[in-house]
């Protein structure tokens, strides 16, 4: 059996959105009873809660929706690397050390403990997504909110990926993952008017 690592962080009233966004709620539509066999809840949330892909329709008016994306980039071998107290932002040399052989998937752990919490937090620079582009990685992950500072309006790292069609995973959970290579599992739902969706990312041992 190969061994599992979930880098998801739940999915319910407490998950952190983007100060203003959807935050995730719950009720009952049907409830279990006499006169109903099953409970059937109905629930509403933003699509970038928690673990989540995002759409180039989330940066780009001319961007495709979700569920028009190509799936195979979120599905196949990735490498974890560890960049803590990186500062802001993840620079090419706070990943130099992990770029030989590298897979075509890469998730960049910032902190030890991840928080979905808007606020200071590490993102990437648009240089260092550039530069990986040349490397030929198609999918970046990372444990923050957003591969962008909190306070951008520029959103220059979205932007960089939208430039090099590569795809994005935020609000990964990568505390227990040992810096390395797997294979990665983050489908996102088939939404097809999205402009982002949640996903159960997992990693497996290789």
């Amino acid at each position: 059996m190969k061994t599992i690592w979930d880098i998801s962080p739940p999915v319910d009233e407490l998950a952190a959105v983007f100060p203003g966004d959807t935050t995730y709620s719950q009720r009952l539509h049907f409830s279990l009873g006499l006169d109903c066999p099953v409970n059937v809840s109905a629930i509403t949330l933003s699509p970038h809660t928690g673990a989540h892909a995002d759409a180039p329709l989330h940066y780009s008016s001319q961007g495709e929706a979700i569920g028009a994306l190509d799936l195979h980039p979120y599905l196949g071998p990735c490498r974890v690397i560890q960049c803590l107290d990186a500062g802001p932002l993840v620079q090419i040399q706070h990943i130099a050390h992990a770029l030989e052989n590298l897979p075509p998937r890469v998730l960049i752990q910032t902190s030890r403990r991840a928080s979905q919490v808007w606020g200071s937090f590490t993102a990437l620079a648009g240089e260092t997504i550039a530069f990986l582009a040349t490397k030929n990685v198609v999918l970046m992950g990372i444990d923050t909110p957003s591969v962008d500072p909190a306070t951008s309006q520029t959103l220059a790292s979205h932007q960089q990926l939208l430039r090099h069609q590569m795809w994005v995973l935020e609000n990964l959970v990568l505390d227990d993952v040992p810096p390395g290579d797997y294979e990665l599992i983050a489908l996102p739902l088939k939404l097809v008017k999205a402009d982002a969706s949640p996903v159960r990312a997992i990693l497996r041992s290789l």
